[in-house]
């Protein structure tokens, strides 16, 4: 499916917008019916840090890549973005796709191993395989937002201090989602392993879990979660954008170690034109959701563009900024026992960070 391309006068801005480092707002906690919907900023005349989005391209033919992505994550919508609108290759690309339906953790060994030259994947799955060494090196933070917790009314499990003791379906025991939520409930004073009980069940039938009140609540990401959000029996209780993590990233873009000490300008466009493409997501949702669609995304059109506004596809964190918040999240996993104690969070950031676009 080939969608035509946006006028040239909006293709420039949109290259020229590529790494907005804007401030996401709050994330929404409460009601299904205002689960999800956090405002798109206004990008006219907004500051722009143009070295994600200028500098040089592979000239000649194009340049063939392997891309690592789950399509049934919508916050990979970048990715197809980017190839249907021709940002990768007015970038010099010729991007092919490597579907990996199952755990992202799939997608980072898929690179390390050179089955893929770079995937789009999940921080808190990603980090603690990266602490044993895998030869991949990540580039850009490509958005915040996409998991959700999800308690039910009628348990009472409607705020993070009232699911002590109850039962949380997750999809496996090393979930960004349970990881995240684990963090959070440490923060307010709740141990998540020994007074909350994580439960595994299929991925789709986590709300089945919670309905037949095997649980009370259930964390994953979108789109599951946000079409979930709308049963008037379950009410958000949290989302990874909530409260202190308001402008955290959450999917990063990892790329193959030789490719960035061998292929540096090839590296840098890749991480160039998904940049791009994810200003695009966030100023015309709509759009992007009729693209990822049509690569048989769950929900309806209107769903998956209310999805997308309710992420932060506008902020994608890099250097510096990157670095601090990937040295925040192993300090963080440290306390959840997923990271170990003897890992220095800061010198991890510098190892498994590239810049590529300076």
């Amino acid at each position: 499916m080939t969608l035509p391309p946006l006028p040239h006068t909006r293709r420039r801005f949109l290259a020229r917008a590529g790494t907005l480092g804007l401030a996401a707002p709050l994330g929404l906690i409460g009601s299904p019916s205002s689960a999800g919907l956090l405002p798109v900023p206004d990008l006219a005349g907004a500051p722009i840090c143009r070295v994600a989005a200028e500098g040089p391209s592979p000239a000649g033919a194009l340049r063939p890549i392997k891309l690592a992505w789950n399509a049934s994550a919508i916050c990979t919508a970048a990715a197809p973005v980017a190839k249907e609108s021709g940002v990768f290759a007015r970038h010099g690309l010729d991007v092919e796709f490597v579907n990996f339906g199952g755990s992202t953790e799939q997608l980072l060994e898929a690179i390390a191993t050179g089955k893929a030259d770079a995937g789009i994947g999940m921080a808190l799955r990603w980090l603690k395989p990266l602490e044993q060494g895998f030869d991949v090196k990540v580039t850009a933070g490509i958005h915040g937002g996409c998991m959700r917790l999800l308690g039910a009314k009628s348990a009472g499990a409607t705020s993070l201090e009232s699911l002590k003791g109850k039962v949380i379906a997750v999809s496996d025991q090393a979930s960004p989602a349970k990881n995240f939520f684990s963090l959070l409930l440490a923060k307010r004073g709740i141990d998540p392993e020994r007074e909350v009980e994580w439960r595994v069940y299929p991925l789709d039938l986590l709300n089945l879990a919670v309905e037949k009140g095997e649980a009370q609540a259930l964390a994953d990401g979108d789109p599951r979660t946000f079409l979930w959000a709308k049963d008037t029996r379950l009410t958000e209780v949290a989302n990874n954008l909530s409260a202190e993590y308001h402008d955290r990233t959450c999917c990063i873009l990892a790329l193959r170690g030789s490719l960035v000490r061998d292929e540096r300008p090839v590296a840098a466009s890749l991480t160039r034109a998904l940049l791009e493409a994810g200003t695009r997501v966030a100023h015309d949702p709509d759009y992007a959701a009729k693209v990822y669609a049509g690569y048989g995304g769950k929900g309806s059109v209107d769903e998956l563009a209310a999805m997308l506004r309710s992420h932060t596809h506008h902020h994608h964190p890099l250097g510096a900024e990157l670095k601090q918040q990937i040295a925040a999240y192993v300090d963080e996993l440290k306390t959840v026992k997923v990271i170990r104690a003897r890992t220095d969070a800061k010198r991890f950031a510098e190892r498994v960070y590239a810049d590529v676009l300076s």
